[in-house]
């Protein structure tokens, strides 16, 4: 019952983030409340115990991706221009969007329940064989660290060549302003 309870909340609290980060127009604003959106879905996926998930979750959606809209806000504009026009397309391809998954989850199993394809796939072999094939004592660790290991390597590279090409596309600019050249392709500053 607590569960249920920290799961709710966490859910509520990711719901007023993203309602308040599509009304503000501070552009900077929007990309700590898309920080803040991120390690609470990455805490909403701990509660899941999807630890894994939750990492990449936290490294992606709240590590690189805020440091590369903070990197854009750094060479574009800190407040969104006001639209001329009611964003009436958005909200309906929002809106048909968001039936479509509900309606996709419709005939889903019920969380944790014993004949659903997760529990009756590889699950019981991995807990079978992990212990004595791995001798790690933590089956999701085993899982992830020896038999999806390439799944987590592949992963973690990704992870690590996005921060490296924020790196060095912010160390090209500062050379380039260093040096007084322009950023534009037609000599206007970019």
């Amino acid at each position: 019952m607590i569960e249920t309870g920290i799961n709710i909340a966490l859910f509520s609290m990711l719901v007023v983030t993203a309602l308040v980060a599509v009304r503000l127009r501070h552009l900077f604003g929007v990309v700590m409340l898309a920080g803040a959106f991120s390690l609470l879905s990455a805490l909403l996926l701990v509660t899941l115990d999807a630890a894994d998930v939750a990492f990449t979750e936290a490294a992606v959606g709240a590590g690189i991706s805020t440091v590369l809209m903070l990197g854009t806000l750094a060479l574009t504009s800190r407040r969104e221009k006001i639209p001329s026009h009611r964003p009436w397309l958005p909200l309906v391809v929002v809106l048909v969007t968001g039936a479509a998954i509900i309606y996709g989850t419709l005939d889903m199993p019920d969380f944790g329940a014993p004949d659903s394809p997760a529990q009756t796939g590889v699950a019981a072999e991995y807990i079978a064989r992990s212990p004595h094939e791995i001798g790690i004592p933590n089956i999701v660790t085993a899982v992830l660290a020896s038999y999806r290991g390439y799944d987590t390597l592949g992963e973690v590279g990704v992870v690590f060549t996005a921060g490296v090409g924020v790196l060095l596309l912010l160390g090209g600019l500062r050379a380039r302003r260093r040096r007084g050249r322009p950023d534009g392709p037609d000599g206007e500053e970019g």
